[in-house]
């Protein structure tokens, strides 16, 4: 299994503008496997239970199929799959522009299907987390179809992740989606071909249209955090609904960012979902990087898509 080494130029991008395309970074045929669980879970094949829900309610209008289907969790239902490229080349690049004690901490479906027309408000990650006292997280964001501006591709603002987290509300629905103030004037969006991915920063802002195509716009989506913390989340009852669907938004993250607490005693699930994505497991072997726009290496500075998450 080939990894993904950045190049300094690639770090320093990230650290910058606080989001980082990576072109490639699943292979032709690896991205048709992703897409077949994927399917699997959508058509309730593999039946997600509370671990799926709806989080475009009273954001959108569809009656017939979820605006926006959220799965939490999806490598529990999977035997495996933490093992294969996405996970474990994910996990090598947020220790590269993170640290070498990132691990994972939740992985998501987000699908947005055909002619839903529902956007994902604009929001900061971390403002559905408790606060905690190391800030460092990063989301793998896969598109497993071409993500463009019609059917949903991701917007962020550049360098937000520079500033202070801003108030966060209720979206109005039911999803439990959260929502803050910012516009399509301030960011940019970024299309990406199926297999690419874009890594953000927990405090970057970044937002995406409904889909009004006739295709799936399907994402595959890994958080990663330093491993104390998330022993520090699950010592406190957070761990992003694992637990026969917990509320994925802690009831204190809301409009004003608390001061951190002490973890309390009833910790829930491991300090890591799995040893072999944890800090000080078996991290993935070396590669030389290929240059920008290389299959896995390449990084784009986030030009606009093509009109067209």
């Amino acid at each position: 299994m080939k990894p993904v080494i950045l190049t300094p130029e690639q770090i320093d991008l990230f650290n910058r503008q606080g989001y980082l395309v990576v072109e490639q970074l699943i292979y032709h045929e690896e991205t048709e496997a992703y897409r077949k669980i994927y399917n699997a879970f959508l058509q309730g094949e593999i039946d997600a239970g509370a671990n799926r829900s709806d989080l475009g309610i009273g954001l959108g209008d569809n009656k017939s199929v979820e605006n926006i289907t959220q799965i939490m969790w999806p490598s529990d239902f999977v035997p495996g799959i933490l093992d294969k490229a996405y996970h474990q080349r994910a996990l090598g690049i947020a220790r590269q522009l993170q640290g070498a004690d990132m691990s994972m901490d939740f992985d998501m479906l987000i699908d947005k299907a055909p002619h839903t027309n529902t956007p994902t408000p604009w929001h900061q990650d971390a403002a559905y987390w408790i606060n905690m006292p190391d800030k460092r997280a990063v989301s793998c964001w896969l598109a497993l179809d071409d993500a463009t501006i019609d059917n949903g591709c991701m917007w962020y603002v550049p360098g937000s992740h520079l500033l202070p987290l801003r108030p966060h509300t209720s979206a109005g629905g039911k999803g439990g989606a959260l929502r803050c103030e910012a516009s399509e004037s301030e960011g940019i969006g970024i299309g990406i071909a199926a297999g690419s991915c874009i890594l953000h920063h927990g405090q970057t802002l970044h937002y995406s249209r409904g889909n009004s195509t006739g295709s799936h716009r399907r994402a595959y989506i890994i958080n990663f955090r330093p491993a104390d913390m998330i022993e520090l989340e699950r010592a406190q009852g957070f761990d992003h609904g694992r637990s026969g669907g917990a509320p994925l938004v802690h009831p204190e993250t809301l409009s004003v960012r608390r001061s951190g607490q002490p973890a309390g005693p009833g910790q829930i699930g491991a300090l890591c979902p799995d040893r072999r994505l944890c800090a000080g497991g078996p991290g993935p072997p070396a590669r030389s990087a290929q240059g920008s726009g290389a299959r896995g290496g390449g990084a784009r500075s986030g030009r606009r898509a093509p009109r067209g998450r």
